[in-house]
């Protein structure tokens, strides 16, 4: 069990002293009191530059974007720039330099979409989780789609990228609509540990993952993260966490009922999933419908 973990078991309200309860868990007192310490308005401002950026080119590696960056007048270096592509969960598209070191996970599966024909809903959910930045830091969304109709199935937003965190929308997604047949996600940590995979493997569907280094093996979704970000939240950048999931789920309803595909001829998400026209009441991107 990781160190993390065990800080979550402790509890003030228990009978057991603090120092107690860190001394049976093996852990360090100081821990349990640390806040993490947010990231600077520097980095901040780095994050958001780099965010826009790579929705534009997300061939851009550490080594690209630190060149961009140092070119915007910023001194930067590889170090910082690798740093804040972790925080914000985003990678290159492309092969990776270091094809042959292997990377240790709990789980990984083969992709299971290439040359597959997608022709009706629930043959394939995705997932995936992009960073947020917002005026005093970043939050994340994590969202479930179906591939056939784009149908956005479950959404939601944390400040911490955990893997409870993602099986809790999968579980409720798993109870509104029928399982899939093959769900795809990355090789993220969220998606190759014991939680994620059980609760996949509990209703019999295959298990899907990107090739490593392969954003565009989850193409689909990487484009929904595109739209919502250029459609809404570069246009409306929220002040707070509570803004920002009022105003995604906004987007959200908009994006599924409203917004119309070229590629499901002009139909939007929603009307594509469920066979049949589906109506939402007034949102601020769209008049009454009844």
């Amino acid at each position: 069990m990781d160190r993390a973990k065990r800080y979550e078991w402790i509890s003030i309200s228990e009978a057991l002293s603090i120092r107690r309860q860190c001394e049976l868990l093996c852990l360090d007192r100081g821990g349990f009191y640390y806040t993490p310490k947010g990231e600077s308005e520097l980095n901040l401002k780095l994050m958001e530059l780099i965010d826009h950026k790579y929705q534009c080119t997300p061939f851009y590696g550490v080594p690209r974007m630190t060149d961009y960056l140092r070119d915007m007048g910023y001194q930067v270096n590889h170090k910082r720039i690798r740093r804040l592509y972790k925080v914000m969960d985003i990678r290159a598209i492309g092969p990776n330099p270091y094809t042959s070191k292997a990377t240790p996970k709990a789980y990984t599966y083969p992709y299971l979409l290439l040359g597959l024909t997608i022709e009706r809903p629930n043959q394939v959910w995705a997932a995936d989780i992009t960073y947020i930045g917002m005026p005093t830091g970043y939050l994340y969304l994590f969202a479930i789609m179906d591939v056939y109709s784009r149908y956005i199935l479950g959404w939601d937003v944390a400040n911490t990228m955990t893997t409870d965190w993602c099986v809790g929308v999968l579980q409720t997604c798993l109870v509104q609509y029928p399982s899939p047949d093959i769900f795809n996600t990355d090789q993220g940590s969220q998606f190759t540990a014991t939680r994620w995979i059980s609760a996949l493997e509990e209703k019999d569907i295959l298990i899907s993952m990107d090739g490593k280094g392969r954003a565009i093996d989850n193409i689909f979704i990487e484009r929904f993260w595109r739209s919502y970000k250029y459609e809404y939240l570069y246009l409306n950048v929220p002040s707070q966490g509570a803004e920002l999931f009022d105003e995604t789920e906004e987007y959200m309803r908009f994006y599924n009922f409203e917004r119309n595909h070229q590629s499901l001829n002009r139909m939007p998400p929603a009307e594509k999933y469920f066979g049949k026209k589906t109506y939402f009441l007034s949102t601020k991107y769209s008049p009454l419908v009844v």
